[in-house]
């Protein structure tokens, strides 16, 4: 994790969003983001790895963010923030020109295909392979 003025404040910010938010197999919503953002070397990389799906699953919405945080992170936390009526590869196809958006998506997809996440959840062999299959698709697409 990368400590600086705009991370802390990016660290508030994602946990409050979300706060009572469970992943998939119980754990603390807030985990995933604080993970994908140990994974990053810089600050507005860091601080969109935070904010990556607070527009995306909670009640934020982009221009509350941009109340807050410089455009370079606002731009890419927009290309991360999937919007359900846009083919998911479509949208991954959209993102992989900004640099930022591309590492972050790159790391949420390692994050999201590991196995071991999914340790108690009750997702069936067939779910866990899907996911693999798809992730592992977007991953070569941003590749």
């Amino acid at each position: 994790m990368i400590y600086t003025e705009m991370t802390i404040k990016a660290m508030k910010y994602a946990y409050n969003a979300h706060l009572g938010q469970l992943d998939y197999n119980n754990v603390p919503y807030i985990f995933h983001p604080y993970h994908l953002a140990e994974q990053m070397d810089d600050e507005v990389s860091c601080t969109v790895a935070l904010l990556h799906d607070v527009v995306e699953d909670t009640e934020i919405t982009i221009e509350d963010l941009k109340k807050e945080f410089p455009t370079k992170v606002t731009d890419a936390v927009a290309l991360l923030t999937h919007d359900e009526t846009v083919d998911y590869f479509d949208y991954v196809n959209a993102l992989k020109h900004n640099d930022v958006a591309r590492k972050v998506k790159l790391a949420d997809l390692d994050h999201n295909s590991d196995e071991n996440r999914a340790t108690g959840c009750g997702l069936s062999l067939e779910e866990l392979e899907a996911w693999k299959v798809k992730y592992a698709k977007a991953k070569a697409l941003l590749l």
